[in-house]
C-alpha cells in the first residue's frame, strides 16, 4: 500500500512538472510575439481647462510577419503617436489601420517589419469551451511580459444591432487582467490566440476575478475580413433627456468626445468635447460637435447607423464623404476625402 501511494505521489509530481514545463516553453516561445504598446494622446484636463498630452500603455500581438498587430480599440482609437516594443527591445512606430470600438478590437500596422519576429497564430474561438485553461501575456501596470493563467468562465455574445449584424463576443476569465494588459493576447494551451484582453468588472479598480477578452473570431470578422475603418474618434450616442438638453434637432445624435487630429475624422475639423458633466453615473464631455448625419443618412435609427458603417467600409481611397454636425446650435456640413490626411 505504501509503495502504491509513493508511486501515485511520484506520478502526480511528474505530471505537474511536465505541465509546468509545457507552459514555460509556450511562454518562452509566444512572448516574442507579444508587444508593449506605448501611446501618446490628448485628453481634456479639468484642472488646467484645456487639452493636455498624456501617455499610456497597452499590449498587443503580432499576427503577420510584415508587421500587423492586433490590440484593443480603446488603447489606440484616439492615440496621436503609437510605438510598439518587442521583448528584445526593438521599438517601431505604428499607425491604426482598422478599429471597431463597439467590439473593442483594432489592428495597427508597423512602419517596418520587426527583425526577430515570432508570429502568433489565430485560433478558432468557436471551439473554446467553458472550463478550458488559458493564459495571457501583457504589461499590467507596466510590468512587461507578465504571465497570468486561468480558465474560461463564461462566454457573452450579443449583436450590436437588433438585426443581428456586427456580433460582439467576449470570453469571461479568472486569469488576472489589469491596466496595461488591454489588447494583450489570450492563448489556449495549443499556443493559439483565442482572444484579446479587453476590460474588467471591478469596484476597486483592480482585478477581482472578472476579466473579459474579445474573441479571436470577432477579430477576424471585423479586422481581417471586413476591415472596419478607423475614424480616430470617440463618441457617445445621446438622445432623450440629454438630447433635449443639448438641443439636438432629432431623436438621436452622436456626441463627439475626443478626436485625433491626424485621422480621417480629425482632418475634417470635427471638434471634441471640453466640458465634463456627470450623467447616469458616467462622466461625459459636452461642448463638442454632435454628428447628425453622414452622406445624407441621419443617425437616428439602427438601420441608419448600420448603413453608414457599411458605406464607410466600402469607401476607397480618394472617394469623398460629408458629415452634418451641430456646432454651437447651428448645422454645419463638413466634407472630406478618404485617405486625405
Amino acid at each position: 500500500m505504501k509503495r502504491f501511494l509513493s508511486l501515485c505521489i511520484f506520478s502526480v509530481l511528474i505530471i505537474g512538472r511536465s505541465e509546468a514545463q509545457s507552459l514555460s516553453d509556450l511562454y518562452e516561445k509566444l512572448s516574442k510575439s507579444v508587444v508593449k504598446i506605448l501611446i501618446e494622446g490628448k485628453d481634456f484636463s479639468v484642472r488646467e481647462g484645456q487639452m493636455v498630452t498624456n501617455q499610456g500603455i497597452g499590449s498587443g500581438v503580432l499576427i503577420d510577419a510584415n508587421g500587423l498587430v492586433l490590440t484593443a480599440s480603446h488603447v489606440v482609437q484616439t492615440a496621436e503617436n503609437i510605438k510598439v516594443q518587442f521583448i528584445d527591445g526593438e521599438t517601431i512606430p505604428a499607425k491604426v489601420v482598422s478599429s471597431a470600438p463597439f467590439a473593442d478590437v483594432a489592428a495597427i500596422q508597423l512602419s517596418w517589419a520587426p527583425k526577430n519576429n515570432t508570429v502568433a497564430r489565430l485560433g478558432d474561438s468557436d471551439q473554446v469551451r467553458i472550463g478550458d485553461e488559458v493564459f495571457l501575456i501583457g504589461s499590467p501596470y507596466g510590468l512587461d511580459y507578465s504571465l497570468s493563467v486561468g480558465y474560461i468562465s463564461g462566454r457573452h455574445k450579443k449583436s450590436r444591432f437588433a438585426n443581428g449584424s456586427h456580433v460582439m463576443e467576449f470570453f469571461q476569465t479568472d486569469a488576472s487582467i489589469n491596466q496595461g494588459n488591454s489588447g494583450g493576447p489570450m492563448f489556449n494551451m495549443k499556443g493559439e490566440v483565442v482572444g484579446l484582453a479587453s476590460y474588467i468588472l471591478s469596484e476597486s479598480g483592480g482585478f477581482q476575478g472578472l476579466g473579459f477578452a474579445a474573441t479571436s473570431n470577432v477579430c477576424k470578422d471585423l479586422l481581417l475580413d471586413e476591415v472596419t475603418p478607423w475614424t480616430g474618434m470617440e463618441a457617445e450616442y445621446v438622445g432623450g433627456e440629454l438630447g433635449r438638453a443639448l438641443n439636438i434637432p432629432q431623436n438621436v445624435g452622436l456626441l463627439v468626445q475626443k478626436v485625433t487630429l491626424f485621422s480621417p475624422i480629425g482632418a475634417l475639423g470635427i471638434r471634441g468635447g471640453t466640458i465634463p458633466v456627470e450623467y447616469n453615473d458616467e462622466v461625459i464631455l459636452i461642448g463638442g460637435d454632435i454628428i447628425l448625419a453622414v452622406n445624407g443618412t441621419p443617425l437616428t435609427t439602427e438601420a441608419g447607423i448600420e448603413k453608414v458603417a457599411l458605406e464607410f467600409g466600402q469607401l476607397k481611397k480618394g472617394e469623398s464623404f460629408n458629415i452634418l454636425v451641430l456646432r454651437e446650435g447651428k448645422k454645419l456640413k463638413l466634407k472630406g476625402t478618404v485617405g486625405g490626411i
